[in-house]
């Protein structure tokens, strides 16, 4: 696997460039939370489009990757296709669908190529983030995780690039009984490196990508797996590859070419699966589950996998050459559609009365939302209430200067958002220095001022359950497309980049 070029996360490489601060406070221009997908390519359109601007990567792991380094259960892989899930600026060369070692690689050549490693500093836990609007900066406190000691630094802008959910532990409801249970209970989150399933009867709990990536992948050393849904979802099964890049390939296209090419035209094709699933949602039900037929016999269609919602109000998953129902089919695995009603000493009582037994009981059942990366946010001596303020587009916040938050689509992939808001970030950051300004802020306008304020995310429109968990702490959205995260990237491609930045709702120190 290629690496990055890393520094040692204990040494002090960056040079101090504000004479007033403190000898233990190092200060950047920008400083970027999460070494992941986001924050790698955050790293790198801050550094081609604003090469003025000193900067840090800060992430807890001791690597990069994030999400594709934290999460190392079987079959660990993509749910979004590597040409758009990729980075625009850097080709995708294999299966549109790619494993967790994969992305890593992609990732490791972005920051080899580009010299990145040398602005990330791993092992570094962010605590506290404190803004002061007599100085115009953020003091940010991270622990380094190797030693326990706390290191302290300033800059001028902040840019959270720290996903969305929290790396050190998944989602498991609290069901009764599960103390009683004889057998481990594993959360795919945080896959134990000893764990052996060889020869045992293995339940996987959810119904989600990770529990349909993970039990084809350890269907063959289970004695059996059990797929237990409390209901349906949508899947999309295909062939993985690209029918447009192997022809491409063929007539000896430059990859960068067949990169933009395919991007386009997998954009082209999502934009109007997303439209017709809400004008025409009866006929696209029907297209899905005809994929679902084409694995399985009618009857098991009708038993497991007729969803009760229409396309798109929950992320729909691509099976890459269809393994869950191949695994099905073949008898190496079976679906059980069912409540838990607790767990027992052997496995799983079941509200229709069928009991399961299992030696391993796994909990694919979601994440906890990471609001601001649970670091203790303070703005001028007051701590930040998060879910007061109005998001402005889904990345700044009124009452909250200099910072933007990257979070990605639902029904795209993360990284095209992380690159529109790259560009962004960027052009905002001239315009600021055009400007004369230190500091920059949204606020609502005069016609704003009694404008509807509801949830982040309306529940009718998208409701997974980790968001529905955690609404009450994440920002109030409006009735206007500018107070909303709108989670249309074909609308959004177009309107970023044409962001007046002197525009009423900006407002500049």
């Amino acid at each position: 696997m290629t690496k990055g070029k890393k520094p040692n996360p204990m040494s002090d490489t960056a040079t101090l460039t504000r004479p007033s601060a403190k000898a233990d406070i190092e200060h950047f221009d920008v400083l970027i939370v999460g070494a992941g997908i986001s924050g790698v390519g955050g790293a790198y359109h801050l550094q081609q489009q604003r090469p003025e601007k000193s900067f840090v990567v800060l992430d807890s792991l001791e690597d990069f990757g994030g999400t594709w380094r934290t999460h190392t259960y079987p079959g660990i892989r993509s749910d979004s296709d590597l040409y758009t899930f990729g980075y625009r600026f850097k080709p995708w060369v294999g299966a549109p669908i790619a494993s967790a070692d994969e992305i890593l690689k992609y990732m490791g050549e972005v920051i080899e190529d580009n010299d990145l490693g040398r602005h990330i500093r791993y092992g570094h836990k962010i605590t506290k983030a404190t803004f002061s609007s007599q100085d115009n900066l953020w003091t940010i406190e991270a622990v380094r995780t190797l030693t326990g000691a706390t290191v302290r630094f300033t800059c001028n802008f902040l840019w959270m690039c720290q996903g969305y959910y929290r790396h050190s532990e998944g989602y498991t409801p609290e069901w009764e009984g599960m103390g009683d249970f004889k057998g481990e209970i594993i959360h795919p989150q945080t896959w134990p490196e000893d764990a052996d399933l060889k020869g045992k009867r293995v339940v996987v709990i959810g119904s989600g990508a990770t529990a349909a990536t993970l039990v084809p992948n350890i269907a063959d050393d289970c004695a059996h797996v059990t797929l237990l849904q409390r209901s349906p979802t949508y899947f999309i099964p295909g062939r993985n590859a690209d029918e447009l890049a192997d022809i491409l390939r063929q007539l000896e296209i430059d990859e960068t070419w067949i990169h933009e090419i395919v991007r386009r035209k997998k954009l082209f094709d999502q934009q109007a699966f997303t439209r017709r699933s809400f004008e025409e949602p009866d006929v696209v039900r029907e297209e899905l589950l005809a994929g679902v037929r084409a694995f399985l016999p009618e009857e098991v269609v009708q038993e497991h996998f007729l969803p009760r919602y229409r396309p798109w109000r929950q992320r729909i998953a691509f099976i890459p050459d269809g393994d869950l129902f191949q695994a099905a089919r073949a008898g190496k695995a079976s679906v059980v559609t069912d409540e838990i009603e607790r767990f027992t000493e052997k496995g799983l009582l079941l509200k229709s009365g069928k009991e399961l037994e299992a030696d391993v009981i796994i909990t694919a059942t979601g994440f906890n939302l990471n609001v601001l990366g649970d670091i203790d946010f303070v703005i001028d001596g007051k701590p930040l209430d998060f879910a007061s303020t109005v998001t402005y587009r889904g990345m700044m916040f009124t009452g909250v200067p200099n910072m933007i938050w990257v979070f990605g689509y639902f029904r795209a992939s993360w990284t095209l958002r992380a690159d529109l808001i790259g560009d962004f970030v960027c052009r905002l950051l001239k315009h600021m220095d055009d400007k004369g300004a230190k500091r920059v802020e949204v606020a609502l306008r005069p016609e704003d001022q009694d404008m509807p304020l509801g949830p982040w995310m309306d529940p009718e429109n998208f409701n997974p359950g980790y968001l529905m968990r955690s609404m009450h702490l994440l920002p109030k959205r409006g009735d206007k497309p500018e107070w909303q995260h709108t989670q249309d990237y074909w609308t959004e491609s177009k309107e970023l980049p044409a962001i007046d930045l002197d525009g009423a709702e900006f407002v500049y120190n």
